[in-house]
């Protein structure tokens, strides 16, 4: 990846009658080739700032360039991006191959380029045999292919996608985000892709951009994000099952207490404690489900916790692994496990992976 193909500075967005701005000083500069996903909860801005970069909400202040170039007022047709909607946006009256010449059309490519253009991308895409068939005659993944398809034909410099496997059901989803992937690595085209699904997030993309309240929580890649998140939103939005949050203090000792009486409370030592002490002395303590163990079975190399006692309140088995949703004290904490047949009410001992521990400063919401 080069330089930037898409650069946000400072870009707001403000809904005339609403007291707040939707997207409030986004600064986001995005790689040549690069596969970005802006991810959150609904209503945290994600899609509102990929409509500006499409051209189809007006910036309200800031700077946003495409290529070098700045476009805040340029319509969307000279972006020299595509979009891919939600909703496929196809017309139910014309044939697979007419959706896909559609737009060559009214930018009066010449015809052999049209058919050059369909055949590449129906050969990408696995679309050939279904040219002569109409919207209504397909899948709902196929139905998204094409979509796909009528974008590439455009040969962008920016491909956006808008939520776009949202409509599909849980296995063409699983398809889908592959297909996008091994698209992406085929045409080496910079695509920004917006999800509230973080499982989409975190397998698709070279980086992540984590929204909330209109401002970027947090960039980074997959892995950056998931292991050292900038904050406790991100701690809590990216994972499933999500990370366990506990509420305390650090004692003098240097242990951190619950702030209930009876509930977690692991004895800290060296850089760990070093680490929490950074954070200051109201903390919220961040664990992450895999990495609690039972005190019989962890691992031999892992730097472990003092054991908690804990008692099983539900079991959700996943096949492979199960959730274990446990009470320590008045404190609730849930664990991954593999080959463990707990029922509740069992009680186990368990302990933490002392070098996955997270501290966040006081006790901010998630």
């Amino acid at each position: 990846m080069s330089g930037p193909t898409v650069e946000l500075s400072q870009i707001v967005k403000h809904y005339e009658g609403n007291p707040e701005p939707t997207v409030r000083g986004v600064d986001l500069a995005i790689a040549e080739r690069e596969f970005m996903v802006l991810v959150g909860p609904s209503g945290c801005g994600k899609s509102t700032v990929l409509r500006m970069i499409a051209g189809l909400e007006e910036i309200t202040s800031g700077e946003l360039r495409i290529e070098g170039r700045r476009v805040n007022e340029l319509p969307p047709k000279d972006r020299n991006i595509a979009m891919v909607f939600q909703n496929y946006a196809l017309f139910p009256h014309l044939t697979v191959r007419e959706n896909l010449a559609f737009g060559m059309k009214v930018r009066r490519v010449p015809r052999d380029r049209q058919q050059e253009a369909i055949d590449r991308a129906a050969k990408i895409l696995g679309l050939e045999g279904l040219l002569h068939r109409k919207p209504g005659e397909l899948s709902g993944g196929q139905r998204q292919r094409v979509a796909v398809g009528r974008a590439i034909v455009r040969q962008p410099a920016v491909f956006l996608f808008d939520e776009p496997l949202s409509n599909l059901d849980a296995k063409l989803r699983a398809q889908m985000r592959a297909e996008i992937i091994k698209l992406h690595q085929r045409l080496a085209t910079t695509m920004v892709y917006v999800t509230h699904d973080q499982v989409e997030a975190m397998t698709m993309s070279d980086r992540i951009t984590v929204f909330s309240g209109g401002r970027i929580q947090q960039v980074g890649t997959p892995r950056e994000v998931y292991d050292h998140p900038a904050n406790r939103f991100v701690a809590g939005f990216i994972g499933s099952p999500t990370m366990n949050f506990v509420e305390g203090r650090l004692d003098a000792d240097g242990a951190f207490a619950s702030r209930f009486r009876e509930g977690v409370r692991l004895p800290l030592a060296g850089e760990v404690l070093e680490s929490a002490r950074g954070r200051g002395t109201e903390l919220t303590l961040g664990v992450r489900p895999e990495s609690l163990h039972l005190a019989s079975s962890a691992p031999r190399d892992l730097r472990a916790s003092a054991p908690l006692e804990a008692r099983v309140e539900l079991v959700e088995y996943f096949g492979s692994e199960s959730s274990i949703t446990m009470r320590v004290g008045d404190d609730t904490l849930v664990m991954l496990a593999k080959g463990l047949a707990a029922r509740p009410g069992d009680s186990l001992q368990v302990v933490a992976d002392l070098d996955r521990l997270h501290f966040f400063p006081g006790h901010e919401p998630g």
